[in-house]
């Protein structure tokens, strides 16, 4: 894992979410495959709230602590539990959280021996900071991924005999 990498692939995944999004009527945004899922709309606020209560947070935490002291338990549903905003709003929501989190994360200036030091997940017990920033990286693009499967499904029955080809449209992601 390479901090030059990584800083990349986060820098680019607002403008990603944006360019699918952006624009596009409330129907297509707010469509989920029913309960247990989420809509395009809820995977960016899951992806800002990501931003402003779990990376950084934690990677300063495993810094200061060590595994001295275990991670709060992330809310993957605190977006939920917001009022609806536009989606504009949301996708400046995110874009400014992640380039606070990425200003931050430079700000670390983050070792090799930094790394690999260690903090306490409630879930998965000790992991190193650098499994944690690769894990971020990975999150990122596997919503991004959920996102472009979220918006594709709304044509299911409309494609046809290509469905056959397109195993997006008949996989449902259970909301992380």
């Amino acid at each position: 894992m390479e901090l030059s990498e990584v800083t990349l692939l986060l820098a680019k995944t607002p403008a990603t979410a944006e360019g699918l999004l952006a624009g596009l009527p409330g129907h297509w945004v707010h469509y989920n495959d029913g309960p247990g899922t989420w809509s395009a709309y809820d995977i960016v606020g899951h992806l800002a709230h990501g931003d402003a209560a779990n990376w950084i947070p934690r990677a300063k935490m495993i810094l200061a602590h060590g595994t001295g002291r275990s991670f709060e338990p992330f809310d993957r549903e605190a977006m939920l539990k917001q009022e609806r905003q536009p989606l504009e709003a949301v996708l400046a929501l995110f874009r400014k959280a992640r380039e606070a989190s990425l200003a931050e994360l430079a700000s670390l200036n983050l070792s090799a021996q930094d790394l690999e030091q260690r903090g306490s997940h409630p879930e998965f017990g000790e992991v190193a900071l650098r499994q944690m920033i690769a894990a971020w990286v990975a999150h990122d693009l596997t919503h991004l991924a959920q996102i472009g499967e979220v918006l594709a499904r709304r044509y299911r029955q409309d494609v046809g005999p290509w469905r056959k080809y397109m195993p997006a449209l008949d996989r449902v992601a259970e909301a992380e």
